[in-house]
């Protein structure tokens, strides 16, 4: 049996994303439905990449693949609430990246899941994996775990 791993604090990240709950969120049990976190989670992730210039969605040569997602949740959320995904590298290698994710309802300090996110770099005419481009390796650096 594995050792329960701490739930984290928003001291543990360094970016952030807001996100607006939508209405249409909240599943039959009155909570964000589970399949809405990982939405959370791919949302953060591009929004941080493409404000920060390093990807353009309909011209980059090379794209980030997501191969592995996982979440563990620790507390429910529900619309209307608003979520703040902290967001950062806990691995960077050379064609992939790992992200951690953890996902704050409103003003709360400790996380309500904590999500993990692989990108595989591809071409995207051959979807063969590549480097990641030094400007992306440049920006995924700034938000590396230490």
């Amino acid at each position: 049996m594995s050792e329960k791993q701490p739930v984290p604090s928003r001291a543990d990240y360094s970016h952030f994303c807001d996100i607006q709950t939508r209405w249409h969120d909240n599943d039959v049990y009155q909570h964000v439905n589970n399949v809405i976190y990982y939405s959370f989670f791919d949302t953060a992730v591009n929004e941080h990449l493409i404000s920060s210039g390093v990807l353009d969605i309909a011209n980059s040569q090379a794209i980030g693949l997501v191969i592995e997602t996982q979440c563990q949740y620790f507390s429910s959320v529900s619309f209307p609430d608003k979520v703040s995904v902290g967001l950062k590298v806990v691995h960077l290698g050379n064609s992939s990246v790992r992200y951690e994710t953890a996902l704050f309802r409103n003003d709360e300090k400790n996380a309500a899941a904590l999500g993990r996110f692989v990108h595989v770099y591809v071409d995207r005419q051959t979807n063969r994996p590549v480097p990641i481009p030094k400007p992306v390796r440049a920006v995924l650096q700034s938000i590396c775990a230490n």
